[in-house]
């Protein structure tokens, strides 16, 4: 069976229909969304009531919380200071131009689906403002991924699409479990592999290009297929401009890259739990 994964539409409505057309195309029989379905683009309730009309299972995205419980409702939501002034301009044109219905329904969104041995988030399992970056140390790494007892970790969050596999190895503990206990206690028990993959950003895209990103996942096969998809960028480029947000926004749309809001800290690991 063929799942379509996508995440970060971000109030895009074209990129949306864009990506629901190439998925009927590719023959998907089930969609997963990895949440963020608001903010930044000019079409937030647009988008909610597409993926709610077609019954699209959908975790919720930091952007979503963000809009339910406040700006910056995570203290670490932002990377760098210019992130948190665009952000912040975002999500006061979000939160005056979305309906009570699309509140109420962004709220009851849950952080983590489970779907046989996959999971599905929106940043990480520990939160829905962590990046798992592909650069991230492999011992958290795997850890994210244990925590779901699932074989493969589906997110997004981060714009940039990728595929990465955690191999099978051996891992050995040294733990000591009492005081009456004399000496550490040598733990040792096998990984099977896991893997994590990034599918990318349907309606912000930061991998160098405009074109909207998501994943196909086939059952049968274990293949994972990146797909990225070409749409008019430049009329909802337009739109952002008419309808009052940021032109910098249309700027890096257009631009398909986000250089000035890199962390400085790349890990940018969330210490607040879900």
């Amino acid at each position: 069976m063929k799942i379509a994964v996508m995440s970060c539409i971000h109030g895009n409505y074209e990129a949306l229909d864009a990506v629901l057309r190439d998925i009927d195309h590719q023959k998907a029989e089930k969609i997963f969304c990895l949440g963020d379905l608001v903010g930044y683009g000019p079409y937030p309730s647009n988008v909610v009531e597409m993926v709610r009309s077609l019954d699209i299972p959908t975790t919720q995205g930091c952007w979503d919380e963000d809009i339910v419980e406040g700006l910056n409702s995570c203290e670490c939501s932002y990377p760098s200071m210019l992130a948190e002034k665009r952000g912040r301009l975002a999500h006061e044109w979000t939160n005056e131009h979305i309906y009570p219905e699309t509140k109420e329904y962004l709220a009851a969104l849950p952080k983590v689906i489970k779907h046989n041995n996959l999971a599905f988030v929106h940043g990480s399992p520990q939160s829905q403002h962590e990046y798992l970056l592909p650069e991230l140390d492999g011992f958290i790494a795997l850890e994210r991924v244990l925590s779901t007892g699932a074989d493969t970790l589906f997110c997004g969050h981060t714009h940039v699409p990728y595929v990465r596999t955690l191999d099978a190895g051996n891992l050995r503990l040294l733990v000591r479990t009492g005081t009456e206990i004399p000496e550490a206690e040598m733990r040792e028990f096998n990984a099977p592999l896991k893997r994590i993959v990034n599918v990318g950003s349907v309606g912000e895209p930061r991998h160098g290009r405009p074109n909207a990103t998501y994943v196909i996942y086939d059952t049968d096969s274990d293949r994972v297929t990146l797909r990225e998809v070409e749409y008019d960028y430049q009329k909802t480029c337009v739109a952002i401009i008419e309808r009052g947000l940021p032109p910098i926004f249309a700027w890096r749309l257009a631009k398909g890259l986000e250089f000035a809001e890199r962390a400085d800290d790349a890990s940018h690991l969330c210490e607040r739990g879900v």
